[in-house]
């Protein structure tokens, strides 16, 4: 069994509404949980700003998914969330520096959508192989793309496997901690001191699986 289970985000939309995709996510999660942590990750992406509350702060994904589980019995103080990653290199890094690494839990469950879970599982096997490495051991278990638009499904199954080639190139190569923290905090777009507010423009079809 699992220590905690690991749920990636899948975006938030105005008023804190989730996705289907994210939903389905978590609903996994909740159907699994049986005492672990339930580690949410996300604040959100760089291909759209984030929906706003009602009184201008900004809602983070990590934490409608914690809200969605509360509202479903899953008791909160079981449910841990992550607000300061912008994309999954960013899930993975925060994942095991906010929580796994000072917790002290190694028995990991990954969970995501079949569209995302290959590159998922790239990163997140290197990210908790880098060393210091503690011993981690990662399972993953990926929920349906069924009811996904077909054409925005293509799209992003192409760019994904892009982005898996783009990581294999710049990120595997990287063996230490130290390393990806540095290169993460000074040469990536969304977590450097020179980064951009946001990407450049989103194809529409392409930017509702964000």
């Amino acid at each position: 069994m699992p220590e905690a289970i690991i749920v990636l985000g899948g975006g938030v939309r105005n008023g804190g509404e989730l996705p289907e995709w994210a939903r389905r996510r978590l609903e996994r999660a909740r159907e699994l949980h049986s005492g672990e942590y339930l580690i949410l990750l996300s604040a959100g992406t760089t291909y759209r700003p984030p929906p706003l509350d009602k009184h201008g702060f900004p809602i983070y994904e990590s934490v409608a998914g914690a809200r969605y589980l509360a509202a479903t019995g899953v008791p909160p103080d079981r449910i841990l969330t992550e607000t300061h990653s912008y994309d999954t290199v960013g899930n993975a890094f925060f994942a095991r520096a906010i929580h796994t690494d000072p917790m002290g839990i190694r028995d990991l469950l990954v969970i995501t959508s079949q569209f995302h879970m290959p590159r998922s599982k790239a990163i997140f096997d290197w990210m908790f192989s880098l060393q210091p490495n503690p011993g981690y051991r990662l399972s993953y278990e990926s929920v349906s793309d069924a009811g996904l638009d077909p054409a925005a499904h293509q799209i992003r199954t192409e760019k994904e496997a892009r982005s898996l080639l783009g990581f294999r190139e710049h990120w595997q190569p990287l063996t230490t901690l130290a390393e990806a923290h540095h290169r993460i905090f000074t040469k990536h777009g969304a977590y450097s001191a020179t980064r951009p507010a946001f990407k450049e423009p989103t194809p529409p079809e392409l930017l509702g699986l964000y």
